[in-house]
């Protein structure tokens, strides 16, 4: 298993939930990023310091509805922190 950490940003810009996961691969820290969401208008995935995914308010939406596609952005700037 390989150490995660997902950070999700609010409407108002700031961190709304950080949070190791660990998982077998990207894909699976991805999936359990999208299920982990609470109303955050975007997430990032971290493996120490390179960034896996981040995925938007469409991709987090589509996880919650249940209608997820397995899409997501990888890599990119990441969050302004």
């Amino acid at each position: 298993m390989t150490a995660y950490r997902t950070y999700c940003v609010d409407g108002a810009g700031h961190i709304s939930l950080a949070e190791w996961i660990e998982a077998p691969n990207d894909s699976e820290a991805i999936a359990e990023a999208r299920r982990m969401n609470r109303g955050a208008l975007r997430c990032e995935v971290w493996q120490g310091s390179r960034l896996v995914a981040t995925l938007n308010q469409r991709d987090l939406a589509d996880a919650l509805s249940s209608s997820a596609d397995g899409s997501f952005h990888e890599g990119g700037a990441g969050l302004a922190l």
